[in-house]
């Protein structure tokens, strides 16, 4: 009962926002609360603050909903289905399902737990700000580049998609341009060296 109810308990998504809050305790064992050895970036992602903007935490939200009502009970009839078949040392079904099912269980548990700790920040309410802060998609230039443009959106660790330009807020290059304004200059560290870059412009666009 106590597991069903670990599982279960986001399925309305009551993650915390706004409080400054985290519930992610720190073990430095590299390890999670069921002994499950993590990896680097949920590790990561468990020692700081957990930012997100309200598209990434709809999006987790809907990924916890989905397995909870539909992959994983669906799963079960699977496994069940398959252990009625005989011999489960060599059924092929009931191995992969079992093995399906062990995944899909610490999904869901990492997806509680970064639900829970959300901060939720949403870049809409910056308005017209040209400073650089959490959710702010900036347009740069290298000063020695050619000034070809490039654009990036800061958001959470949970939500970066490189090919979209959505980047880490603890990334290096959200960590230089955080707190700066349209205008400015900033040194970039990069593997060849340290680089100037030009704030092109700063905007926050109202979450989809």
């Amino acid at each position: 009962m106590a597991k069903t109810a670990l599982l279960a308990r986001n399925r309305n998504g009551n993650g915390r926002n706004g409080n400054g809050r985290n519930g992610n305790g720190r073990n430095g064992h590299g390890r999670n609360g069921n002994g499950r050895s993590v990896s680097a970036a949920e590790h990561a992602a468990q020692e700081v603050k957990n930012y997100i903007t309200p598209l990434g935490y709809a999006k987790l939200k809907a990924e916890l909903t989905k397995l909870l009502d539909v992959e994983r009970p669906d799963l079960v009839k699977t496994i069940s289905w398959a252990a009625s078949n005989g011999d489960r040392s060599e059924n092929g079904d009931y191995i992969y399902g079992k093995k399906r099912l062990r995944e899909i269980d610490r999904r869901i548990h990492f997806l509680n737990k970064r639900l829970d700790s959300a901060d939720v920040v949403d870049p809409a309410r910056r308005g017209e700000s040209d400073q650089i802060f959490f959710g702010a998609t900036v347009t740069y230039a290298y000063v020695r580049g050619g000034k070809d443009e490039r654009t990036i959106t800061i958001v959470g660790v949970d939500e970066v998609d490189v090919k979209r330009g959505q980047v880490s807020w603890l990334s290096p290059i959200a960590r230089a341009l955080l707190k700066k304004r349209s205008g400015d200059v900033v040194i970039l560290a990069t593997p060849s060296g340290e680089a100037e870059i030009e704030i092109i412009g700063v905007r926050y666009r109202a979450s989809a």
